[in-house]
């Protein structure tokens, strides 16, 4: 399958990066046996240190594009908040390796940027068959 990400800054570009991203982030691959999707972000964050810088800016990525849309300065502490928070509690050994199983900063962040483009660009929307 041949999938290129457009690289316009227009609305639905944007939308189409930044779910693709949180795809890759959050939701990868399921793990056997648990059913549990898990993305770069845990298994990045497994690499002490180095990993979750990694995991950290690959988050922020999604709070920049949400800067390029327009977005308010309290959405995009919120979505800072949430990376610094999975980096802050991600960086502790062995509970924060936990930590990043289970929250997920990169959907959350998603679900506030979609929020913004259904208000201002409902043209943006994609029904999921």
């Amino acid at each position: 399958m041949d999938f290129e990400l457009p690289l316009g800054n227009d609305p639905v570009s944007v939308r189409r990066r930044v779910e693709a991203l949180e795809r890759v982030l959050e939701r990868a691959f399921t793990v056997p046996g648990i059913r549990r999707q898990v993305g770069l972000d845990a298994v990045v964050g497994l690499v002490p240190v180095a990993g979750d810088v990694v995991a950290a800016a690959m988050g922020l990525y999604l709070v920049w594009e949400a800067r390029n849309l327009g977005m308010s300065k309290w959405q995009l502490a919120r979505m800072t908040a949430n990376v610094g928070f999975d980096t802050l509690v991600g960086a502790v050994p062995i509970a924060g390796d936990l930590f990043d199983f289970l929250f997920r900063s990169n959907s959350r962040n998603l679900r506030i940027i979609r929020k913004h483009l259904d208000k201002h660009y409902p043209q943006t929307r994609v029904i999921d068959g």
